[in-house]
């Protein structure tokens, strides 16, 4: 099937490409018959509608095509220039139109001009302006349809957005953000009708106070509404139902009003077809922004022990979810006056999810050899609710103070059956999350380059999880005759921090930095190991218990100076840490105070307008967790149990960063090449001893482990045949040790290849495609090699018939390379056809998903234990006829 889906492709593609077509060029010069570099022109048809447009080249020259016929008009438009028009008919098929322009300088004021036309985009110092129907196709149903569309936006299967290579901060309706780096919810769910504009923000700040003076490479988005769209109540709602699949259904709705002191947005999602309506929760409840001001605590977080395994093999998330979610999310932002305003999220969400998996793994670990095989069937219900005050007063025009609260609750209850080498164990495990967030910043802008920051944050979290097993497998651990086995485990964390934070930038551009703070921590982990017989306890077993409180205190001082010379900036830092270490074991207490300075250097080279160059060096120092200190054993997996270190610990480590960049990421060729080189002069590593039904690990601390990582992407749009072409490379390569079953220290060497390429179409005719192909090299090396190469590849054509009928189409051919022949190979073809019965109103949709009725995926993986093939259940072929009403 795919090779026949290849040759409709390519017979597409050939028509298109053989297609008559009428040439429209010319030059655009001003009055003094210089060329004018990037004006742009824009070919309209006599109702105003955009066909096409170009910019022109370096020597102020054009070339348009169009296939189309009849009566049109050219604008040509330049900055600092009058725009003019040019009306012309093109009556038959193959014409050359020659069209020159003469530009006259534009005589008034700028602020005072008044643009009418819509150009596809405008550059406006930071800020590029996309033209929200200059990109669409006629196909897109949500605001992640669109964004696919415009040139240097990345979006992935998960509707993460990159530009170029860094991932936007937020997405936000009129300058508004409601949910920060949670903006999966946003992009996923809101229809794409009511969008006018799509602004990319380049050097952007969190704080608006920051703003032209930290120094910044974010990037952030903003969707401006149409004028018919804003202050007002719109919406939609759909509901759709398998055709010849029993029980599949997606309802959703959005009721949104966006007006000028007040907007709302208002979702829900229902569906068992796989589909994510949230993304990544974790980014709505626990955004994280790295080493910027007033953000303490980003980091900090309490971690589970134990899981059940539902994990996923790397398919499209609607493939793998067996799901039955409910979602439902209250949005609101209240100009309660010209200085206050008001944010308030509600999220809750239920999910159900069946999940199957069989798999079978070979150990070889010196002369000890063994096969286990794992027949799993299980279930995760979830229910999460969060909610979020974000409170913000503008005391002045120079100084702000915010309030942010955040409280989620996340209860699981998670179930399966697992026949283990025939023997069937019945798990049970039951987990909670309870997080408790404040956070104030309070930023004063006392001089135009001068900011002083003040933050203030205090996190309460636990996890609790009770676990239960029917079945006693650890025979050769204990002899008590027991028949079940339980743990309960609980980690609690308390943080409180404060920190005072001093931007000051000279008239030269230089930029000071200085930052002071506390920041302590409270864990307390509590873990019960029991063997048990009928229900009845048998014993708490010696070394697999823990009840400890673990306490970090950390006062630091950061200084940092980045000194701006020309087309260099050099940056220095130094960061001064003196930690209180403290360790209660079983009322047993033990005390650290280390101190350590950290160093960093780093270089920012602007070569030329094209060629760019970023380095740094950093040593780094990085403080034991909980999770590194704890004395006694702790199950972690139903034949699994891991140990900490039992004593404090601080690892060193240093890293050095090349990144080069050619061109930017809108130019029509753009490559990035970025190198991480890390050296840990200490680190992590494990004592193991692996049996056939049990394994333990303890950590251990080994000298010297190196990393190296080397990825690069280019970025090519051929204006011929309307097409971006993208590739991608990458190699990480890593060494390090361990001890298993009493060997002596013994290397592991692990290399990772990925590479491969995609080619996206940008045509305005009835036709489109997406095709790309991706393999990835995997090796580990310990006393002998293995290693396997995998291979993916789509193809995803668009056929717009008419305004009011289009079909899209995607398929994907995965393989295998250690895989037997039988098993190597997975196909699989979805299909979306869409009638408009009433423009922006009613709208009927035909889904199939894997109409192929692909029922179950196998991978290999490898590790330096073990060779694994894992089968899993895939979400069965289904037909969804779905329904939108929008008003």
């Amino acid at each position: 099937m795919l090779k026949i889906n290849c040759c409709i492709f390519f017979l597409c593609f050939s028509f298109c490409s053989s297609y008559s077509q009428n040439v429209i060029k010319g030059e655009v010069k001003d009055k003094n018959n210089q060329s004018i570099i990037s004006a742009n022109l824009i070919l309209n048809d006599k109702n105003g509608k955009i066909i096409s447009y170009t910019y022109t080249n370096e020597l102020g020259k054009y070339v348009l095509k169009t296939e189309k016929t009849g009566q049109f008009f050219l604008i040509a438009s330049s900055m600092g220039f009058e725009q003019k028009s040019f009306d012309f008919l093109i009556e038959n098929k193959n014409e050359i139109k020659t069209i020159d322009f003469f530009l006259s300088p534009k005589i008034t004021e700028l602020k005072e001009i008044k643009i009418t036309s819509k150009k596809p985009i405008t550059i406006k110092n930071d800020t590029i302006i996309f033209n929200a129907d200059s990109f669409k196709q006629g196909n897109e149903q949500v605001v992640e349809d669109l964004l696919k569309k415009i040139p240097g936006l990345n979006i992935d299967a998960n509707g993460t957005i990159k530009v170029g290579n860094q991932e936007v901060e937020k997405v936000m309706i009129d300058g508004d953000d409601m949910f920060e780096k949670g903006y999966k919810i946003l992009t996923k769910n809101m229809s794409v009708n009511p969008i006018d504009k799509v602004e990319l923000y380049q050097n952007y700040s969190n704080n608006k106070l920051l703003k032209g003076i930290e120094n910044s490479n974010k990037v952030a988005l903003n969707l401006t509404l149409k004028e018919n769209s804003k202050r007002v109540w719109f919406g939609n709602i759909s509901a759709g139902y398998g055709l010849v699949s029993e029980n599949r259904y997606k309802v959703g709705s959005n009721l949104m009003n966006f007006g000028k002191k007040n907007k709302y947005y208002f979702l829900t999602n229902f569906n068992n077809i796989g589909e994510d309506a949230t993304g990544d929760i974790n980014h709505l409840i626990r955004p994280y922004r790295f080493d910027e001001a007033g953000s303490i605590g980003d980091d900090q977080t309490a971690n589970s022990l134990l899981g059940l395994g539902f994990d996923t093999p790397n398919l499209k998330q609607k493939r793998t979810n067996l799901n039955n979610a409910e979602m439902l999310s209250l949005n609101s932002i209240f100009t309660l006056s010209e200085k206050v305003k008001l944010k308030t999220l509600g999220f809750l969400n239920t999910d159900e999810v069946d999940f199957f998996r069989n798999s079978f793994q070979s150990f070889s670990i010196g002369t000890t050899t063994f096969t286990n095989t794992e027949n799993f069937v299980g279930r995760k219900t979830q229910f999460t609710g969060f909610g979020k005050v974000d409170i913000t007063y503008d005391i002045s025009k120079t100084k702000t103070f915010e309030y942010t609260g955040k409280f989620n609750k996340t209860n699981e209850k998670n179930r399966s059956d697992l026949l283990f080498n025939n023997d069937l164990l019945n798990e049970r495990l039951n987990a909670n999350n309870q997080l408790f967030d404040q956070k104030v910043v309070y930023t004063n802008k006392f001089k135009d380059n001068k900011v002083f920051l003040l933050s203030g944050r205090y996190i309460n979290e636990k996890t609790p999880q009770n676990y239960s097993v029917n079945q006693f497998i650890f025979q050769d651990l204990f002899s008590e005759n027991a028949n079940i086995t339980k743990q309960f485990s609980e980690n609690k964390m308390q943080f409180a921090g404060l920190e005072a934070h001093l931007l000051d930038k000279k008239k030269n551009g230089d930029l000071l930095e200085i930052k002071i703070g506390n920041q302590l921590r409270i864990d307390g982990l509590n873990t019960r190991f029991e063997l048990l017989q009928n229900d009845n306890n048998l014993t708490f077993p010696n070394g697999y218990q823990n009840q400890l409180t673990y306490t970090t205190n950390d006062l630091y001082l950061s200084a940092k100076y980045r000194f701006k010379f020309k087309n260099v900036t050099l940056l220095t830092q130094a960061d001064a840490h003196q930690l209180s270490n403290q360790l209660e074991n079983y009322n047993v207490k033990s005390n650290q105070n280390p101190f350590f300075i950290l160093p960093k250097i780093g270089l920012d080279w602007k070569i030329n307008e094209k060629n760019k160059l970023l380095t740094s060096y950093s040593y780094n120092t990085t403080n034991a967790g909980v999770l590194d200190v704890y004395s006694g054993f702790v199950q972690t997996g139903f034949r699994s149990f891991s140990k900490g270190l039992e004593e404090f610990n601080q690892l060193n480590s240093s890293s050095a960063i090349i990144n080069y960049t050619y061109g930017s990421w809108g130019d029509k060729f753009f490559a990035n090449t970025f190198i991480l080189y890390s050296k840990n002069n200490d680190f992590f590593s494990t004592n193991s001893i692996i049996a056939q039904n049990y394994s333990q690990s303890e950590k251990i601390i080994i000298k010297d482990r190196e990393f190296l990582s080397i990825s690069s992407s280019i970025d090519r749009y051929f204006k011929p045949i309307k097409s971006n072409l993208k590739i991608n490379l990458g190699a990480t390569k890593t060494n390090f040790k361990n001890i298993v079953n009493n060997s002596n220290l013994r290397e592991v060497k692990n290399f990772i290849a990925n590479y491969g390429f995609e080619l996206r179409s940008g045509f305005r005719g009835f036709f489109n495609y997406h095709i790309g192909s991706k393999w990835n090299y995997n090796q580990v090396e310990t006393t002998i090699k293995n290693n396997f190469t995998d291979n993916m590849s789509f193809l995803d054509l668009s056929f717009m018939f008419s305004d009011k009928f289009n079909i899209q189409v995607q398929s994907e051919r995965y393989f295998f390379g250690n895989l037997d022949k039988d098993n190597n190979k997975y196909y699989f073809l979805d299909l979306e056809a869409r009638y408009v019965v009433k423009e922006n109103k009613l709208t009927f949709f035909l889904s199939g998903n894997n109409l192929f009725n692909t029922e179950t995926f196998r991978n290999y993986s490898i590790s330096d234990i073990n060779i694994s093939q894992t089968e899993y259940r895939l979400m069965p072929r289904y037909v969804l006829l779905k329904m939108e009403y929008r008003f």
